[in-house]
């Protein structure tokens, strides 16, 4: 008598909690479609815009985050080096070579949920375009490292696994046309360790 409310009761409890948890992992999983990618840098221009994908657009009502308009910024992170290993806390790297053109940029470590990693107040945890030291060539160079280093340092918290967020403020390379021959500085690996 109560097989079967019991069987329809279990078919819909599967049914909408598998429809619930997939879409939360795809949520989880990108911020949508249209990436692009420029070395280790990667990218989402439409994530901001009315022609967002709906993927994009759940991504961003999840986050709870303001995105920039098109022609107000640009958002690169980068969580691999340039040979391909996932940046890590306990290993040393540098940022070297130049931005693309921006009136305004800011770097910072980031968790897996996108979020600043947390270092001691008295610690460099970010960077901009600003208060960064510069090669007489306009180029600079950023160590990245749980231990202190001459320049321009950023501490890390020894926290595993980490991604390396640049937003760039007003510049060309926001709207499409400016895509074309950007230059983005490399991320390479110093060391891991007592290396």
């Amino acid at each position: 008598m109560f097989r079967v409310p019991l069987l329809i009761a279990v078919t819909l409890v599967i049914a909408f909690g598998g429809g619930i948890l997939s879409a939360l992992s795809v949520l989880n999983a990108s911020v949508g479609f249209g990436a692009i990618r420029l070395g280790v840098w990667s990218a989402f221009p439409q994530a901001q815009t009315d022609a967002a994908d709906p993927y994009a657009k759940s991504h961003r009502a999840k986050a709870g985050r303001l995105l920039y308009g098109t022609a107000e910024g640009l958002t690169f992170t980068a969580s691999h080096d340039e040979n391909g290993h996932q940046l890590i806390g306990t290993c040393s790297y540098r940022i070297v070579g130049r931005t693309p053109v921006a009136r305004f940029w800011t770097l910072y470590a980031a968790d897996a949920a996108g979020r600043p990693l947390v270092t001691r107040a008295e610690l460099p945890g970010s960077h901009n375009s600003q208060s960064i030291l510069r090669k007489p060539d306009g180029s600079f160079e950023i160590a990245i490292s749980p231990t202190a280093q001459p320049g321009n340092w950023l501490a890390l918290p020894d926290a595993g696994r980490f991604s390396l967020v640049l937003t760039l403020l007003d510049t060309p390379a926001a709207g499409s046309s400016g895509l074309i021959g950007l230059e983005m500085p490399r991320v390479e690996t110093i060391g891991c360790g007592n290396e």
